[in-house]
């Protein structure tokens, strides 16, 4: 989510021109992709990732997470296939923000493909699986994860931990009303799109299904903050999840309905905050 909420995994539709995709691209990157940062770092915290970590992060997107976890000094590798565009800006950014005199942080590998890709047959396996795009957002959210964690688990050594995300109870998550436009707009494409409230059991059904283990779970505060509404909307607009309801609609009117449904959550300052609660849980492999 990594497309989820805070990131898109739609296929890109044909009539995006290359520019929409790099616009959408920086807003992200600008904008959306920062609101997860509490996640990250409270997972990181209590799993003391560090230099002993080798992390495999599956939809990895424009790699912010995999770059936090390489200033740890955790081994890195990053597989997705949902945008060249994102991964694209996650290898600029491994490369970039590495020690001078180094060509990525701790041999930072990104793929663009599936977790199969990501085998090092000579070298150690993973000791830690990450699937940070929350799920509990949009109807069907969680289909294919059980399979991408499942085809993962292979790569991990036996017991490695691993990570799901999801999105907390409805009345803790003021976005929530937000998405639901979305899916008013998207009718009659809501039955691959509509919204629908995270369960209790979300994470744990999708670990049984990819034959994990839970072993605890958090929750993390993760306010959406933006400097006014225009930010606000194209940082929302970049996750993707307003894509089937463009289509059903137009630009135009999902703009203006994005707008209104973001108006009770403007300060006297301009800014837009929403409070939300995301969880996490650990399994294991087998």
């Amino acid at each position: 989510m990594t497309s989820t909420l805070v990131r898109h995994d739609q296929p890109h539709s044909e009539s995006t021109s290359p520019h929409d995709l790099c616009a959408r691209t920086r807003d992200w990157a600008e904008i959306q992709e920062r609101m997860l940062v509490p996640l990250y770092e409270a997972v990181y915290e209590r799993l003391e990732v560090g230099s002993g970590t080798r992390l495999l992060g599956l939809g990895c997107g424009s790699g912010l997470a995999l770059l936090m976890a390489a200033r740890r000094g955790a081994s890195v590798t990053g597989v997705d296939s949902s945008s060249p565009e994102q991964l694209d800006l996650a290898r600029e950014r491994l490369v970039s923000d590495a020690a001078p005199g180094t060509r990525a942080w701790h041999g930072a590998r990104l793929i663009d493909g599936d977790p199969a890709d990501a085998a090092v047959p000579a070298g150690p396996a993973y000791n830690l699986v990450t699937a940070f795009q929350p799920i509990g957002c949009m109807a069907g959210d969680s289909e294919g994860l059980g399979e991408l964690l499942a085809a993962a688990a292979p790569l991990a050594e036996r017991g490695a931990r691993v990570v799901l995300a999801g999105w907390g109870p409805p009345e803790r998550c003021s976005t929530s009303s937000v998405l639901r436009v979305a899916t008013k707009l998207a009718d009659p494409l809501r039955s691959t799109g509509s919204w629908r409230p995270a369960r209790r059991d979300d994470l744990e059904e999708v670990a049984q299904r990819a034959g994990l283990r839970p072993d605890g779970s958090g929750r993390v505060a993760c306010p959406f903050g933006y400097a006014d509404m225009d930010s606000a909307v194209r940082g929302l607009l970049s996750t993707g999840l307003f894509d089937a309801a463009a289509e059903a609609t137009d630009q135009v009117q999902v703009d203006k309905e994005l707008t209104e449904a973001l108006h009770p959550h403007q300060r006297s300052d301009g800014t837009v905050w929403m409070p939300n609660i995301f969880r996490y849980l650990i399994a294991r492999t087998a």
